[in-house]
């Protein structure tokens, strides 16, 4: 095992489970011709209302809700819907910076909210409340995050629910690593709160939890009059997302759920080999309470990201993002994710140690 091992990707390595690839060679084989609405089969709109009573406590019907080709999309596309130019949207700080540009495009102003390491990147809604202005029009919460891999804990949920009615204000609920979570970390979607359904548009897909990256298949759901705008934008942008994808998503949702947690204990456990090593090496980090990535504080070593990044590729034949791929401020980090199977990652990591050896 002699070249690179990629620990810097954010796409699951693991297979799409079995159940799933059947139901997509079945709709290849009873023909893929059957018109979609541009929002989605109506099967798989009911299947995604009923996850999302039964698991997150969110009422929504089936025309609140937009089948995406791939959470990517349906990002762009809500925050084109719901940004004017001008709009503030409050976002935290470090970020998947897909974000940054799609409210860049729509001609809307991103107000960072800084989070931190010693707390696991929690987000506060004192934080929050501080960067509302007259002129913010929405609130973005991704948990578990990317790249800090922290979860915002329930009690700040309820107290940034609290602002966002305060301040009649939407909430976009970004719940793609959802079903990743690790030592106990509780997972509360925010539009199950009290008047929050009204103002609230969950984010959400398949990619994640189910190892489905390629088959480009995600969601948006919410209040009917914004999701009836998200359609019409999506109808002249893409149309339907794939029909074949768009089945594989109904079996993802009412087929077996085993996999799910099969993988989630093959992502805690190599995150256990991750952490040991890291400490080994005297490494800090931000508490990695989901999704499969951890957020390390490369100045802990004496280093910035950029230069470590450099360092762990020339000598050690890894690869992991440096921290400003998120956020530029955040030189002093980078994330590591541990998509690689147990025997690459005790070898990446066991050539990570000798670099640091006196």
């Amino acid at each position: 095992m002699s070249g690179v091992i990629a620990l810097g990707r954010g796409d699951p390595d693991l297979p799409t489970p079995e159940h799933i690839v059947e139901a997509a060679k079945r709709a290849i084989d009873e023909g893929v011709d059957e018109d979609s609405d541009p929002g989605g089969l109506l099967e798989l709109r009911e299947a995604i209302r009923d996850k999302l009573g039964r698991e997150n406590g969110v009422v929504v019907e089936p025309d609140g809700v937009v089948v995406t080709t791939g959470g990517q999309e349906g990002l762009f596309l809500l925050v084109q819907t719901i940004l004017d130019p001008g709009d503030e949207i409050i976002v935290p700080d470090p970020r998947y910076t897909s974000y940054d540009v799609a409210i860049q495009m729509a001609g809307g102003v991103m107000v960072s909210v800084p989070t931190v390491e010693a707390d696991g990147f929690d987000l506060h809604p004192r934080d929050v409340e501080k960067a509302i202005t007259p002129r913010t029009k929405a609130i973005l919460l991704v948990s578990p995050g990317n790249p800090t891999a922290g979860t915002i804990t329930p009690t700040n949920l309820v107290g940034i629910a609290e602002l966002a009615r305060q301040h009649d204000l939407l909430v976009i609920s970004d719940e793609i690593y959802e079903k990743l979570l690790y030592d106990g970390a509780e997972h509360l979607s925010i539009g199950s709160l009290p008047g929050m359904a009204e103002r609230t548009i969950t984010l959400n897909g398949f990619s994640k939890a189910y190892c489905m990256t390629g088959w480009r298949i995600g969601y948006l759901a919410g209040p009917p009059s914004i999701m009836r705008r998200v359609r019409e934008l999506k109808a002249l942008c893409s149309a339907a997302a794939p029909i074949v994808s768009q089945r594989a998503g109904i079996a993802a949702l009412t087929g077996p759920q085993d996999a799910v947690e099969e993988y989630r204990l093959i992502y805690q456990g190599r995150r256990r080999i991750m952490l040991d090593a890291l400490d080994r090496m005297g490494f800090t980090y931000g508490e990695p309470r989901g999704a499969f990535y951890i957020w390390v504080n490369a100045s802990s070593v004496g280093m910035d990201s950029i230069d470590l990044s450099y360092k762990l590729l020339e000598e050690a034949n890894v690869l992991a993002f440096p921290g400003t791929g998120f956020g530029e401020q955040w030189v002093d980090y980078m994330r590591i994710a541990y998509l690689a199977p147990e025997d690459e990652l005790t070898e990446a990591l066991t050539r990570m140690e000798r670099c640091f050896r006196p």
